[in-house]
């Protein structure tokens, strides 16, 4: 990783993106304190999904539309 000034980080954005495009580290710093770093952002990727893998995982049980004991009253 190495720092660059703010006013210099202004002149040369496009190299340093283009730095931090090929995995390098750029500390942008403001009065010699660094204040921020550039980075890449990897690339996320998508979990591999499949249809119907969590079968046999989940069930539901038999009276599950059945009003509930509580709320009998109230469907009267």
């Amino acid at each position: 990783m190495y720092q660059v000034d703010i006013a210099e980080a202004q002149e040369k954005l496009v190299e340093l993106i283009e730095a931090a495009l090929r995995g390098e580290e750029i500390a942008i710093a403001q009065d010699n304190q660094p204040v921020i770093k550039l980075v890449v952002i990897p690339k996320q990727t998508k979990p591999n999904r499949q249809a119907g893998s969590a079968k046999g995982m989940v069930w539901m049980s038999d009276d599950f539309d059945e009003p509930l004991e509580e709320f009998k009253e109230y469907m009267q």
